[in-house]
């Protein structure tokens, strides 16, 4: 398979090298519509397969409880890293100077509607993820692979879950 993605010109996907994700939606609603949801930290909780509840320790960290079939159950300190309103919303996971992971929200104007795109990146701190990789080393593309196909699908239901909230709030009573 490594030979094969050199082949193609595409790089191996490492932990080590921070991965990334991100899924964009547009909005139907304005961006002030839309930042109430995202600056929400319980919103996501309402669509991820995997985020299970959140709480606020203090004014800019939370504790977040998710879910897995394959890892079971665990809880992470998360800190607000990026909070500028109308614009982005962002968390890292752990430890502020050297994260687990790292998650943020970006809203950009759209004339009336709002482009609304989620993105996250794994480490550089251990995780989860980290005993799996070390189990089989051997395996580690395929598993950040299968990781960031899980992250992707989770953050695409959040953001159309988003966006559908938030143009249901715009739409005349009937």
């Amino acid at each position: 398979m490594r030979r094969a993605r050199r082949a193609a010109g595409l790089s191996a996907v490492r932990y080590a090298d921070g991965p990334t994700v991100e899924v964009r939606v547009l909005v139907d609603a304005p961006v002030a519509e839309v930042w109430a949801l995202v600056s929400d930290i319980g919103t996501p909780v309402r669509f991820s397969a995997e985020l299970q509840e959140v709480r606020w320790l203090d004014e800019e960290r939370f504790v977040g409880r998710s879910a897995h079939p394959a890892i079971g159950e665990w809880e992470t300190t998360c800190t607000v890293v990026a909070h500028q309103p109308e614009r982005a919303f962002g968390w890292v996971v752990g430890d502020p100077a050297h994260p687990s992971a790292e998650w943020r929200f970006a809203l950009e104007p759209d004339g009336a509607r709002t482009v609304l795109r989620q993105w996250m990146r794994m480490g550089p701190a251990r995780s989860g993820l980290s005993t799996a990789i070390e189990a089989h080393p051997d395996k580690e593309e395929r598993i950040v692979a299968r990781r960031l196909e899980e992250h992707r699908a989770n953050m695409q239901t959040t953001v159309d879950g988003i966006r559908d909230m938030a143009e249901a709030r715009q739409a005349p009573p009937a």
